[in-house]
């Protein structure tokens, strides 16, 4: 897949894995996310390597990541949104999510998915919806997988 590149100002948006800066995520997602709270790195870097990853970066440095799951054609989860707490209130979240929705090989999908307690009002503008009936959607959800995993 072609790598994209998006700039404003002295921000930049990438979809190239080479720029990401693992720990740098790995930090943020394993210590300041319910989500993710305790993933291994090993856990991270085989997620980075199956999905379409977004970085966020000023200049050369690391300031938010989301990524894309899917099979290109009908469906794709967005998952591991963030953007770094100093950086927030500048309108990089909503170019973030745009750059995603806009990607070229995300067009055209029967449905996208996200599971969020935080930023309802951000995806609302995107057109993401409550599930209108939760009771046909089914989940084997393991809170505490990390918790297990090397012990």
């Amino acid at each position: 897949m072609k790598i994209r590149e998006t700039h404003r100002n002295d921000y930049t948006i990438s979809t190239d894995k080479e720029k990401l800066d693992i720990s740098s995520i790995h930090k943020f997602l394993s210590n300041e996310t319910d989500w993710a709270n305790g993933i291994p790195i090993e856990t991270l870097r085989a997620s980075i390597d199956n999905s379409l990853n977004f970085g966020l970066y000023d200049k050369n440095k690391q300031i938010g990541f989301a990524r894309i799951i899917s099979d290109y054609a009908t469906i794709a989860y967005l998952g591991d949104v963030y953007i770094l707490e100093e950086y927030r209130g500048k309108g990089l979240s909503k170019w973030l999510i745009n750059e995603i929705i806009e990607h070229p090989n995300l067009q055209g999908l029967r449905r996208w998915i996200l599971l969020t307690n935080t930023a309802e009002w951000l995806y609302k503008k995107f057109g993401f919806t409550e599930i209108p009936n939760p009771e046909f959607y089914m989940e084997k959800h393991n809170p505490n997988v990390y918790n297990r995993i090397g012990k």
